[in-house]
């Protein structure tokens, strides 16, 4: 499972993409970042234009709708 599948789950703390963050850097993955973590293309925006706080609230928002 990607992290966004974990968090919105609820089976992790947002925080811990960190450590989906250095699992990505010292592994050989061939996927973008974002493909790793599972961020869709408008996700990925909202979290280099805004910030953390930005993403961890878009994806709470599709928590509650889920």
């Amino acid at each position: 499972m990607t992290f966004k599948e974990k968090y919105l789950a609820g089976e992790i703390r947002f925080e811990e993409i960190d450590d989906y963050i250095e699992i990505w850097n010292n592994s050989d993955d061939e996927r973008t970042l974002a493909q790793f973590l599972g961020l869709s293309a408008d996700e990925e925006d909202v979290w280099i234009d805004d910030s953390d706080e930005a993403l961890k609230a878009m994806l709470d928002q599709e928590r509650c709708q889920s």
